[in-house]
């Protein structure tokens, strides 16, 4: 390969794709099977719920887009269930508004896909197929305009349930893919291993043998992988010490990476330097979560790494 063209797949993205050629298969066959049973399911819904609608209207385009996240990448933070449902029905509402105050107008599509993408990232739901779902709102024609906002329960929402069941019990039938995350967060076994006397240095291509290994589409290109490792480590080099004080009401991180990552809320404490001098804690984030503890306030301190705080659904290090 010469050098042009390598910058050339550079420039527009082109990375290699480490996923195997199963997994591939099951990506592709898990949305053919998603598809097909939305509609089927979406059609069964509207005729025992008294819906009237041609068979045109059984499913929108964007979820086609919607099978590609939750069947090819079950467990991108873009594929859970939360962006899934809200990011279309909130997305349905704001392009339902917009059409209805400015028409089916150039302006009033581009006001909604904006709206949407702004009202998306403030509910924490980013679902690249809503833009779609908005879009169609406005410019889908009489079929989905004659809806009004009976489009967000037709077939929007019908859609949104058939297609979250079947990425559930589909990806169910493989371990190492199970949908939500979360499930799969729950069954996969911390692996313990021995702690080596030295600093262990983690390296880029210790990152791609751990993508390698997952066997699942990783939305991360492995530049943008190296740099959020450099400014992990940068990051880190920053605060090496362990707190000084250990204070009632506060949050602590063991500063650990993966399963073993902890953050507990001290919730009450003994006279410093007393026979009682103990810390009692609750873990509010990551290892044993929600489970109670008591600690002597030294090894406590030994524990925790720094001193965190929780800014939008994220933990960060208390400067």
């Amino acid at each position: 390969m010469t050098h042009a063209l390598k910058r050339l797949m550079l420039w527009l993205g082109i990375e290699k794709n480490r996923t195997s050629h199963s997994e591939k298969v099951i990506s592709a066959f898990g949305a053919m099977v998603g598809i097909l049973m939305t509609i089927l399911m979406t059609k069964w819904l509207s005729q025992h719920i008294a819906i009237s609608a041609g068979s045109e209207l059984l499913i929108i385009a964007s979820f086609g887009a919607t099978a590609v996240l939750v069947f090819a990448v079950p467990h991108g933070a873009l594929s859970q269930p939360w962006q899934v449902i809200a990011g279309h029905l909130i997305s349905a509402a704001v392009g339902v508004t917009c059409q209805y105050l400015l028409g089916a107008t150039p302006l009033a599509a581009a006001i909604a896909v904006g709206l949407a993408v702004g009202l998306m990232y403030y509910t924490r739901c980013i679902h690249p197929p809503g833009g779609a779902t908005a879009l169609n709102a406005v410019l889908g024609g009489a079929g989905i305009t004659q809806l009004g906002y009976s489009y967000l329960l037709f077939p929007v929402l019908m859609n949104v349930i058939a297609i979250l069941l079947v990425a559930i019990v589909f990806n169910a039938l493989f371990h190492w893919r199970r949908y939500p995350v979360h499930l799969s967060r729950l069954v996969t076994e911390p692996v313990q291993l021995e702690v080596p006397s030295e600093d262990v240095s983690l390296t880029t291509e210790d990152f791609n043998a751990a993508i390698r290994e997952l066997d699942s589409f990783v939305d991360l290109t492995e530049e943008g992988l190296s740099e959020l490792l450099e400014k992990a480590k940068q990051n880190a080099l920053l605060h090496i010490e362990h707190p000084e004080k250990i204070s009632t009401g506060k949050f602590y991180s063991n500063g650990k990476i993966g399963h073993t990552w902890a953050v507990r809320r001290v919730i009450d404490e003994g006279k410093e330097g007393s026979k009682n001098d103990v810390v009692i804690y609750k873990n509010v984030a990551g290892n044993d979560l929600y489970n109670t503890g008591m600690l002597e306030r030294e090894a406590f301190r030994q524990w925790a790494k720094f001193e965190v705080y929780e800014q939008n659904g994220r933990w960060l290090r208390l400067s």
